[in-house]
């Protein structure tokens, strides 16, 4: 029977390698489409929390508003006609793979998960905010710095190969877009009187569960 070697230099026989590569396509299979299953189970909470954080946003005055998604809109323009701030994204990277180096499991997600440059900008608005008035233009940087993350996440889901059926972008993405505008929405709360954190998070649940109840309603009635 051939033989092959194995990466501890021992001798395996070549269908005891197969059956295991079998095994482990078919676990990969399994697993991806999992994923792609809870992320089109995400979807409709990244809907509502679109929602629930445009409804709140839109209490806080209107120049704030503004600038807010004018610095949205720029980092758009940015990257898409003018400049890739790739090295702005990866060096942000790194620099949460340095904070949670002593915590091995999340140095590989909290990267992606984290805004490393919103919660820069949060933290300097708190110690600034009482010495100068420059709401405006930490909010445009809110704007911009929130967009440019999303962006490259985005971007680092999507080229990653072995995909099955985009499930791991799909979830992925929609996790981090998630997480991303509920730690925005927490800052804002804390920032703006009339942004409220628990009726953003009391409307994305209601929302969500009309939508999840009016799904069920339709499959199983």
């Amino acid at each position: 029977m051939a033989k092959i070697e194995s990466p501890n230099n021992k001798e395996v026989p070549k269908s005891e390698s197969n059956f295991v590569s079998k095994i482990s396509g078919f676990s990969q299979r399994i697993f991806g489409m999992s994923k792609f299953i809870l992320g089109i189970c995400l979807l409709p909470f990244v809907y509502t929390v679109s929602v629930a954080f445009l409804t709140q946003f839109s209490l806080v005055g209107e120049a704030l508003q503004r600038y807010f998604w004018a610095g949205v809109i720029s980092m758009l323009i940015t990257y898409l006609f003018i400049w890739e701030p790739v090295i702005v994204y990866a060096r942000g990277q790194k620099l949460v793979g340095i904070i949670f180096d002593f915590l091995k499991p999340l140095v590989r997600i909290a990267p992606y998960v984290l805004p490393v440059y919103t919660i820069v900008i949060f933290f300097a608005y708190l110690i600034i905010a009482n010495l100068f008035d420059l709401a405006n233009y930490f909010i445009f940087l809110f704007g911009l710095t929130m967009t440019l993350h999303l962006i490259f996440s985005a971007r680092s889901l999507r080229s990653k190969k072995e995909d099955l059926l985009k499930g791991n972008y799909i979830f992925g993405f929609s996790l981090i877009y998630i997480i991303n505008l509920t730690l925005l929405s927490f800052c804002f709360s804390l920032i703006f009187e009339k942004f409220s954190f628990v009726n953003f998070c009391n409307h994305s649940f209601q929302i969500a569960k009309t939508i999840f109840g009016a799904v069920v309603k339709q499959l199983f009635l």
